[in-house]
């Protein structure tokens, strides 16, 4: 008796990471099928390869090849363009400091992505993220330090059914070895830079070249109102930000607030960007939402260190006290909820207490 293999769908982007993720899938038994996303965005000479230029595609295409499987590339420039840059530049230009990687995540890569491996007949999508999926759970990798659980908070139940992340219990230089053991021309390849759409990751060239009439000059002022200086528009600007500010103050000053109604920055000395409640809105929890106060871990950005603190349920919000003041806690940014390693969900920074 034969029996059909499972099949897979392995979202290759040409780096290191999902190649592997694919022959690693192979090997188990799986019927591979590796789909490479291009996004039209024109090539340019940059420090670090892009994930969706031509070059990753044509990668992708030489390591599906050498693995013997096939290959497709879907055009999702629209879908990039609707669900995240139109969302990013947004959000900027209201002060807000966003993070389009998630919404990739979230609208592309596990929904436009997943119904197109559902439409080839294949029972999982699989990727190259550092994550893990442990009875119907999101975990953290094994390898902390690429661990990409913060940027997969708001996949939900269903979705990880369907999905497979092989590469959650290795580390970045074991990937890199199996790489090499596979074959792959990919093994030593440059990580590619973090958003797609930025040529040098450069967002306020991007800005500034797409709204050219909307960055507006204006009043840069300390938290007493006196005003310093002028600054070059509230969209070039983050919570946090020393450098490039303009202003001789003797002494180090930071971004501490952002009044996008008033087109000011608020600057201030560095404790006073450390805060402990704040906001956060746009929830979205993997399992049960949060009924009553409990203590979790909350990550407010990618680099940042989870910390303890306490969450208060509210109507369509969570308020976060922290136990201890942190840096920048940054409107627009998602804020993570932890219990050691498993994600609970998490939401949008709506707003951060004086």
């Amino acid at each position: 008796m034969v029996f059909a293999k499972i099949k897979a769908v392995v979202a290759m982007s040409g780096g290191v990471d999902s190649s592997v993720a694919a022959a690693l899938l192979k090997e188990k038994g799986f019927e591979v099928i590796g789909i490479t996303m291009c996004f039209n965005i024109p090539d340019i000479i940059t420090r670090k390869p892009r994930c969706c230029g031509l070059q990753g595609i044509e990668d992708a295409r030489r390591v599906a090849h050498k693995l013997g499987i096939r290959h497709y590339v879907v055009n999702m420039k629209k879908a990039l363009e609707d669900k995240v840059i139109k969302d990013f530049c947004r959000e900027y230009l209201l002060g807000k400091t966003p993070n389009p990687c998630i919404r990739c995540n979230q609208f592309i890569k596990f929904q436009a992505l997943l119904n197109k491996a559902k439409s080839l007949g294949a029972s999982y999508l699989a990727t190259g993220h550092y994550a893990k999926i442990e009875n119907g759970m999101l975990k953290k990798a094994r390898d902390l330090k690429k661990d990409q659980s913060y940027f997969l908070y708001r996949l939900g139940r269903n979705q990880l059914k369907r999905l497979l992340f092989p590469l959650g219990g290795y580390t970045k230089d074991e990937i890199r070895g199996l790489a090499r053991g596979f074959g792959l021309s990919v093994a030593d390849k440059t990580e590619s830079q973090e958003i797609c759409f930025l040529p040098e990751d450069n967002y306020r060239q991007f800005l500034k070249s797409r709204f050219p009439g909307m960055i507006r000059p204006g009043e840069v002022v300390d938290a007493e109102g006196r005003v310093l200086g002028k600054h070059k528009g509230i969209a070039l600007y983050t919570i946090g930000q020393r450098e490039g500010l303009g202003i001789a103050t003797g002494f180090p000053i930071y971004v501490i607030r952002i009044e996008p109604r008033a087109n000011r920055v608020v600057v201030g000395k560095k404790n006073e960007v450390l805060k402990k409640e704040f906001i956060v809105g746009n929830l979205h929890f993997i399992g049960k939402p949060i009924k009553k106060k409990i203590e979790v871990n909350v990550k407010i950005r990618y680099n940042h260190k989870e910390t303890r603190g306490a969450l208060f349920p509210q109507a369509n919000t969570v308020k976060v006290r922290f136990n201890s003041p942190q840096f920048a806690i940054t409107p627009g940014q998602s804020a993570v909820f932890y219990e050691k390693d498993t994600v609970l969900g998490g939401g949008i920074i709506t707003k951060v207490f004086n």
